[in-house]
Parts: C-alpha cells; sequence; structure tokens
C-alpha cells in the first residue's frame, strides 16, 4: 500500500483475499489495527507476543494458525520489512 492513510477495513479485507485468505476474523482485524497503531507511533514492528497481550488475546495468538505475521504486515498496509523485521516476521 502506497499511502499509509489510505489504509481502511476494506482495504485489508482486499489486501486479504490477495494474500490467499478468505475472510478477516474481528480477532484478526483487532491484530492488524494494533499493528497499524504501533507501526504509527514507533516506525518499528512490535514485538509479537506484545501484539497479543495489547489486544487482550493468548500470548500466541500471531502464528500461522491464527494469522502469518508478515501476511498480517501487508495486510496492515505497512511499508515493505526488510532487514531485521523481515528475518523476524519469517522465522519458523
Amino acid at each position: 500500500l502506497r499511502d499509509y492513510d489510505s489504509w481502511n477495513e476494506n482495504v485489508a479485507r482486499a489486501l486479504a483475499r490477495d494474500e490467499g485468505i478468505a475472510e478477516l476474523t474481528d480477532d484478526e482485524l483487532e491484530v492488524i489495527g494494533f499493528m497499524r497503531q504501533y507501526y504509527g507511533k514507533y516506525k518499528s514492528f512490535p514485538l509479537l507476543r506484545l501484539v497479543c497481550r495489547n489486544v487482550h488475546q493468548t500470548q500466541d495468538c500471531v502464528n500461522e494458525e491464527f494469522i502469518d505475521p508478515l501476511k498480517a504486515w501487508k495486510i496492515a498496509g505497512l511499508p515493505e520489512p526488510v532487514g531485521e523485521v523481515l528475518s523476524y516476521l519469517t522465522r519458523e
């Protein structure tokens, strides 16, 4: 997404479909929304357990069964991750 401010839930749903996710749950939207808020404030990616704690979900709420962290980053409309962030998002 080129314009950070043009993101909304409809954009998120379209980006999710592009990533092979037919529908986003409310919990997934909450995680993605927190990622956007955190990035907007700190210009960095939050630790995954910080995301889960702040949206009041289980400690491992961001994982491949819930939503792949790299896909969540893309759906959140955040800049393409590089370096350490990319390694962190794609670790197994």
